[in-house]
């Protein structure tokens, strides 16, 4: 079974949400890195870029499969882990940790209560594991 921390927020699409004083750092879950497989490739987006709920900000490509990435809520990329272009397979090994994607200012604190808890995202991939 996938890990899910309880302190995280979460997409239906796997990326995780941590907020800290109005910065929230955006990865994708550890789910998502064992449907995926060994990842080979990874696109961030830019620092400085203003982006919506929902955009496809990025794309993750494995041995298997590629797949975007979406933005979790409102706001601007404030930094990107630059570690994962020579290495994205940091994701594979600390998703939660040293395989975090980008960190992102809050526009609309509202927007995170859009987003599922470490129970409702452990329920909707039951099905999956």
């Amino acid at each position: 079974m996938s890990e899910v921390p309880t302190e995280l927020k979460f997409l239906s699409s796997h990326e995780w949400v941590l907020v800290e004083d109005n910065v929230a750092t955006v990865g994708v879950s550890d789910h998502a890195q064992e449907l995926l497989g060994d990842l080979v490739y990874i696109e961030l987006p830019e620092t400085g870029s203003v982006v919506a709920a929902g955009d496809s900000v990025g794309v993750i490509e494995s041995v298997k499969a590629a797949s975007d990435t979406y933005a979790p809520i409102s706001g601007e990329v404030i930094e990107v882990n630059e570690d994962l272009e020579d290495a994205p397979d940091r994701i594979n090994v600390d998703p939660y940790g040293d395989g975090w994607m980008y960190k992102m200012s809050i526009e609309d604190p509202e927007e995170l209560e859009n987003l599922l808890n470490a129970e409702a995202y452990t329920e909707s991939i039951a099905d999956d594991e």
